[in-house]
């Protein structure tokens, strides 16, 4: 009796399904083996653990310090309402910001609940056109409307 042929395809796909089979099978023997012999085991009574490595220490170059945006830098002009506030020279916009916040905390206008909120006294309340409470990202954008 003839025994007949099986294609290259059949015989590819038994193959592979013989070694997945395989390989399945041996995968779970090996993490049955690899969890037993994964017990916690007891440390000896009067030994320590080994001490850490310290950690390689940073260069000690020194960083230069980056300079700071001409834009920023540049004197400006506060309107007299302003200038009431931090001062009426001109001055950088960095320098204003700075007296702003000054003020704000000598006189203890930030808002209690959310920090995040100016309360306005007479002299601020010109500043930010009348409004009592104001945002502090929202100040800023008022500030700059009173330099020149």
């Amino acid at each position: 009796m003839p025994m007949k042929k099986k294609s290259k395809k059949a015989t590819k796909k038994a193959t592979k399904k013989g070694t997945k089979k395989a390989t399945k099978k041996a995968k779970k023997k090996s993490t049955k083996k690899a969890t037993k012999k994964a017990s916690p085991r007891k440390k000896a009574a009067g030994r320590k653990a080994a001490p850490r490595k310290k950690a390689a220490k940073k260069s000690t170059a020194k960083k230069t310090k980056r300079a700071p945006n001409p834009a920023f830098m540049k004197p400006m002009q506060p309107s007299p309402e302003l200038g009431a506030v931090v001062g009426a020279r001109p001055m950088p916009r960095t320098e204003v910001t700075k007296r702003i916040w000054d003020y704000i905390k000598k006189n203890g206008l930030q808002d209690k609940n959310n920090r995040r909120m100016i309360n306005a006294d007479e002299r601020l309340a010109v500043v930010f056109k009348g409004r009592k409470q104001v945002n502090m990202f929202e100040m800023t954008k008022l500030i700059n409307n009173h330099l020149k």
